[in-house]
């Protein structure tokens, strides 16, 4: 019975940014947490080849607000190709403030969340799912992961802990438009990505995640 309740796991921080991709050019972020930042933030804590993380609720514990962030970042997308070219024919090269540019961000501030979620086992998989959904909770508990968690950029670092049980989700209800569900990477290797979206809406503080036969 305890394994079909879903996994809890609180998450806060000072900074957090949802990056809309509708925006080309300055980050500017979605209100609340996306499904597939919180899956990282899953998969940042406790991640293995057997399952795949299936997110189904995000509670907002705090008010929304927003905070105006410029910063100088580089214009070229890294290629480790490119750089091994280079390596190896002892020619072109990188200068870092060559590159620069000031870009703006519009993120949160003093954010918190719960995320509530699934593990869902490979079909080859004859381990018992209650192993898995056990090393989570432990982790969880110990403050432990595989790698630090961030919130939507990895400057902004996410803490996370147990659910208490005291939590209450911000009483708030609103329709947050289309938002980013998860973005699909073709099986040919080739780093083509397919973004899917879902019609958002917060309830009484409660993001519900549909499945992803109900993406669009």
């Amino acid at each position: 019975m305890d394994e079909h309740i879903p996994l809890e796991v609180k998450v806060w921080g000072d900074f957090a940014c949802f990056t809309r991709p509708e925006m080309k050019v300055e980050r500017v972020s979605y209100p609340v947490m996306t499904p597939s930042a919180a899956r990282g933030v899953l998969e940042s804590i406790f991640w293995k080849p057997e399952f795949t993380w299936i997110v189904r609720e995000i509670w907002v514990l705090r008010p929304i607000n927003y905070t105006s962030i410029l910063r100088n970042e580089i214009s070229t997308r890294q290629s480790y190709r490119t750089a091994a070219n280079w390596a190896k024919t002892g020619t072109g090269g990188y200068v870092a403030p060559d590159d620069r540019t000031q870009r703006h961000t519009l993120a949160l501030r003093d954010v918190g969340y719960v995320i509530r979620a699934d593990m869902q086992l490979r079909a080859d998989v004859t381990d018992n799912i209650a192993k898995y959904r056990d090393q989570f909770r432990r982790r969880v508990r110990r403050g432990q992961c595989f790698s630090q968690p961030y919130l939507g950029c990895r400057e902004f670092t996410a803490w996370f802990g147990s659910v208490t049980g005291d939590e209450q989700p911000l009483p708030l209800t609103d329709d947050l438009g289309m938002m980013l569900h998860e973005v699909v990477y073709d099986s040919t290797a080739q780093g083509m990505g397919v973004p899917y979206f879902f019609t958002a809406r917060l309830d009484h503080g409660v993001l519900r995640v549909p499945s992803m036969n109900g993406v669009e």
